[in-house]
C-alpha cells in the first residue's frame, strides 16, 4: 500500500512531486514532476503493463531505451515502449525538471511513495543531509511493486 504522508518524495537524487495519483484518477494514471539533481536519475529498469512517458520541462537529460541513447532538452518528449529497459539521468550541470506520466500508474505511485523519503508537502528544494539510499530495499520494493532493475549490459 502506497504511503500518502506527502505529495513530494526524495529518491535517488530526484525530488518527485505528485500532481495526480493512480488512486485519485480512477486508476487511469499517475503524473509526477521531477526535479532532478545533476547526474541523478533512474537506473536501468523495466515494468510490463505500466506505460511511461517523459516530457522535459527544463534542462537536459540523457535517456537510454533498449540500449539506444536519446538526448532531450526542454520541450522534448519520449514514450517508452511497454516492458522496454530504460533509464534516464540529468546530463546537465544544474538541476533539471521533467514530467513523468505513467498509465495506469499504480506501480509508480507505490514505488515512489514507499521508497522515497517523504518531504514537506509542496517541497521545492533538495533536502539537506538526506540519508544514503538503501539500494537493497529499493530493489526489493521495486520488485514487489512491479519494477525490475537491470544491470547495464546484462540481458533483461
Amino acid at each position: 500500500m502506497a504511503d500518502h504522508r506527502s505529495d513530494t518524495y526524495w529518491l535517488l537524487g530526484c525530488l518527485l512531486k505528485f500532481h495526480a495519483r493512480h488512486s485519485g484518477t480512477g486508476g487511469t494514471c499517475t503524473v509526477v514532476e521531477g526535479l532532478i539533481a545533476p547526474g541523478a536519475g533512474a537506473p536501468p529498469n523495466r515494468h510490463a503493463g505500466e506505460a511511461e512517458s517523459f516530457y522535459v520541462l527544463d534542462g537536459t537529460f540523457e535517456f537510454t531505451v533498449e540500449g539506444e541513447t536519446i538526448p532531450l532538452g526542454a520541450g522534448g518528449f519520449l514514450a517508452v515502449p511497454d516492458g522496454a529497459v530504460h533509464a534516464f539521468r540529468n546530463s546537465g550541470e544544474a538541476p533539471a525538471r521533467l514530467l513523468i506520466y505513467n498509465t495506469p500508474g499504480r506501480v509508480h505511485e507505490e514505488f515512489y511513495s514507499l521508497c522515497g523519503q517523504a518531504q514537506p508537502v509542496g517541497a521545492t528544494m533538495f533536502p539537506e543531509n538526506a540519508p544514503e539510499p538503501d539500494i537493497g530495499a529499493i530493489i526489493e520494493t521495486g520488485t514487489r511493486a512491479g519494477i525490475v532493475f537491470v544491470q547495464e549490459g546484462a540481458p533483461a
